[in-house]
């Protein structure tokens, strides 16, 4: 790391926490809008994979562990929603902010630094990531479907999960030059990860190299944490997941930070 990412880090200060309660009041005048889809999602989630798919499918073995379908595919709801929900609110949420509403433009104008406006966005996407999950825990705690207390590991996950997430969503908000753009990265990143990350089956169904693939996706090692927290059924190479959300939280954190940067500032 040069001397010009080490300033750029060093630059980020406590400052940051005003672009975060500006993003926060914003959210309380819509609550309405943004508190309703993470409580009835996993809801919808359990009618239809547990009356619809977990009809077909019955009761199975993971890990050596009997399990319904139902049980084995809510911690991957809850997963799920903490990618969807950091990553569209730093790729769609801050491309308009930044381009359209000029909202980046002011906040530098003010006392706070560049390196602030991007940590801010970088902690309010980890928050969404975080209040989804909090939400949707509570509902699938309704349906009998989480193991206490080893269920509570889910929120510094879903936080760290969040955070990480947030910063791929800026990364490609950095090299987007319009909203248009991301419709890539979401078909071939996003969406794949969405179905073949262990979310809806294990993935042991799945062909080697794929299995493989699989391993290399970030919502893999995000996913199976969360569903060892939610069945109190921790997953093989534990520390090798745990390792993974570390290092890619702090990579792609430093990108966004350098790319989003050079983004504002020419």
């Amino acid at each position: 790391m040069d001397a010009t990412h080490q300033a750029q880090l060093c630059n980020i200060s406590q400052r940051a926490l005003h672009v975060w309660r500006r993003n926060a009041e914003v959210l309380l005048t819509t609550w309405y809008t943004n508190f309703l889809p993470p409580l009835l999602e996993p809801v919808f989630y359990v009618l239809a994979f547990g009356f619809g798919i977990g009809g077909l499918v019955g009761d199975f073995a993971f890990q050596g562990q009997e399990m319904s379908y139902l049980q084995f595919v809510a911690p991957g709801v809850v997963a799920v929603a903490v990618m969807f929900w950091s990553f569209f609110e730093t790729t769609y949420s801050s491309f308009v902010r930044m381009y359209y509403q000029r909202t980046f433009d002011a906040m530098i104008a003010t006392p706070l630094l560049v390196e602030d406006v991007i940590a801010g966005e970088l902690l309010w996407g980890a928050t969404k990531a975080f209040g989804a999950g909090t939400l949707m825990m509570g509902m699938l705690s309704a349906f009998g479907l989480l193991a206490w207390p080893t269920a509570l590991w889910v929120l510094p996950l879903a936080a760290l999960g969040g955070l990480m997430f947030a910063s791929i969503g800026l990364i490609v908000t950095a090299l987007s030059p319009k909203i248009e753009a991301f419709n890539l990265p979401i078909f071939l990143f996003i969406f794949p990860m969405f179905l073949f990350s262990g979310t809806f089956f294990p993935l042991e169904q799945l062909p080697g190299w794929t299995h493989s693939l699989a391993m290399a996706l970030p919502l893999t090692h995000t996913c199976a944490l969360i569903r060892g927290a939610c069945l109190n059924l921790p997953p093989p190479h534990l520390i090798v997941h745990i390792l993974y959300l570390l290092v890619a939280t702090a990579l792609t954190g430093w990108l966004a930070l350098h790319l989003m940067h050079k983004r504002l500032v020419k």
